[in-house]
């Protein structure tokens, strides 16, 4: 959206529905105020005919009852997080934020948690092997209406008995041991992504899920994003036509970004479980930078491939429901962190569909196809939108999106040959956030935003994506119901990631066999053992 496009015009349609749920000024609007009356109402007329509807999703069920008791596995950066979405922020979040909102009337932060939904849940547990992080929690969450415990392993978490539902935020290479055990333990499992760290325990996972009474849900959270279920109803109305190439990206540029988080000054062997975190892993000497650092090694995350591909990937699952794709082709490098990490910082990933479409308005056979580029680098923040390029036209996807009629559309012809489309404009633009002070602080922020990762919009009001995510969990747990985001979207986002991540370490192409569901087998490599290999590639 220009920001010198100060007014809009709302359509005649969205006036006369409205859009319940949606702030003051956040609807539909069409680029250009300033027309005549007469070309608006032309503009209005065909708005009415693409009649695409920016609604709400279902609204998940009541939270009353007896409260769930909810374990927390992983109390680091992204389980702060996830605490807080669930209602108990720690003290010195609450005290910086308080700070904050004293010398800066714009950030909201606090008291749009003060103003969160109460989930109606206990933080009953707390598992962490830094002793430092288990401690704030115990510190911060320990009150006379809410006792939580803390417990060395998740094992121990698990048998005894106080907890109804964990949320899983460790390193990569313990969430499917976890979400299995949980699973098999008949608890319930919100696990962040990518929901497994190697092939042959993408399908445990599976298995276990399909086999349990307990609702595992993980945490693509953009799936409460306005936008995204707006693009549904505009590719189920075919208004883009022949959808055959899109583009999505990652572009970062700060030690942040590129996973060089800080060192607890008491980071030690006294105060980490050195043994526990490695896991499954290579056995290693201790290491602070491995701990804190994680995501740069194959041996513990999943690179580019499966930490940030795997949210551009959902976000487009969502809206196409394309699956799995039938070939991957990666290519990249370390070039500009040198830092000893064994993951790329400079990723391309070309998924190809060659038998997947999303409609066409041309003759029947004439257009089937599709690729799906991810591109990402670490080096470079430039902000480039996800673009949907279909036959008839193009989307831009975000927080918010924006609809161009191709110049060479079939569908919409006839109003170009009569020039009642100009083409360089919007012809349908949704923001939900129009007319809102949105607080974005920095080029991290704007980036997880654009994505659907931090916001959206209800009732009038700005709500964090995690929190609505979490409570479709709390929902399916109390009031039954399947999760937006289950196994089956699970299993393909991980078999999509370990396929990029197989193209990248063995520098070929890896095949999807849809017929016996599974990744085609490489003559000479066992695909797990090249996945957890922690090298750049594997020769």
């Amino acid at each position: 959206m220009s920001e010198n496009k100060s007014s809009w015009k709302w359509s005649r349609r969205e006036i006369l529905k409205g859009l319940t749920g949606i702030p003051f000024l956040g609807t539909v609007w069409w680029a250009g105020a300033g027309f005549s009356k007469k070309i608006q109402d032309k503009k209005s007329k065909i708005l009415e005919s693409l009649n695409i509807d920016a609604v709400l999703p279902p609204p998940s069920g009541s939270m009353s009852g007896d409260p769930v008791r909810v374990g927390i596995i992983g109390f680091g950066i992204r389980g702060n997080q996830l605490c807080r979405a669930l209602g108990f922020a720690t003290k010195s979040w609450l005290s910086d934020m308080k700070e904050s909102a004293s010398a800066n009337s714009q950030d909201t932060r606090l008291k749009e948690f003060m103003e969160q939904e109460n989930l109606n849940i206990k933080l009953t547990a707390v598992c962490d092997i830094f002793d430092v992080r288990a401690e704030i929690a115990l510190d911060s969450f320990n009150t006379a209406t809410n006792q939580i415990r803390r417990y060395r392993t998740y094992d121990e978490m698990l048998d005894s008995g106080n907890v109804d539902a964990v949320v899983i935020a460790t390193p990569d290479h313990w969430h499917a041991p976890i979400a299995i055990a949980a699973l098999q333990a008949n608890v319930h499992a919100y696990i962040e992504k990518p929901m497994t760290h190697n092939i042959a325990e993408t399908y445990a996972l599976r298995e276990a899920a399909l086999n349990s009474k307990a609702v595992l849900m993980l945490g693509h959270q953009h799936r409460q994003t306005q936008s995204f279920l707006t693009a549904q109803d505009i590719i189920n109305k075919n208004v883009l036509g022949h959808v055959s190439l899109i583009q999505a990206n990652t572009n970062r540029n700060s030690d942040n970004g590129a996973w060089q988080y800080p060192i607890h000054e008491k980071a030690s062997p006294q105060t980490i479980d050195w043994n526990l975190f490695l896991g499954n892993a290579p056995i290693v000497p201790f290491n602070k930078e491995h701990f804190f650092r994680w995501r740069k090694w194959w041996a513990y995350g999943s690179g580019l491939s499966g930490d940030l591909m795997t949210h551009d990937y959902d976000r487009i699952n969502c809206v196409l429901n394309m699956g799995i794709p039938k070939s991957i082709v990666t290519s990249g490098g370390i070039y500009t962190h040198r830092d000893g990490r064994n993951v790329p910082d400079v990723m391309q990933i070309n998924m190809d569909y060659p038998d997947f479409s999303t409609g066409s308005t041309q003759e029947q056979g004439k257009e089937k196809g599709m690729t799906l580029v991810y591109s990402a680098t670490l080096g470079n923040q430039y902000d480039r939108d996800t673009i949907l390029m279909g036959h008839d036209g193009t989307m831009q996807l975000g927080n918010r999106l924006a609809v161009y009629i191709d110049p060479r559309s079939t569908r919409f012809a006839e109003l170009l040959n009569k020039d009642k489309i100009d083409t360089s404009v919007p012809v349908y633009e949704y923001d939900p956030a129009a007319g809102e002070l949105d607080g974005i602080t920095s080029a991290t922020s704007r980036y997880f935003a654009n994505k659907g990762l931090l916001w959206t919009y209800r009732d009038g009001k700005r709500v964090d994506s995690t929190f609505l995510h979490l409570r479709e969990w709390l929902s399916c747990i109390r009031n039954g119901g399947k999760p937006s985001c289950g196994i089956e979207e699970g299993f393909e986002e991980a078999i999509t990631a370990h396929m990029g991540g197989l193209s990248y370490k063995l520098g070929r192409r890896i095949d999807w066999d849809a017929q016996k569901n599974e990744i085609a087998p490489v003559p000479g490599y066992d695909l797990d053992e090249v996945l957890l290999a922690n090298v750049e590639r594997v020769t």
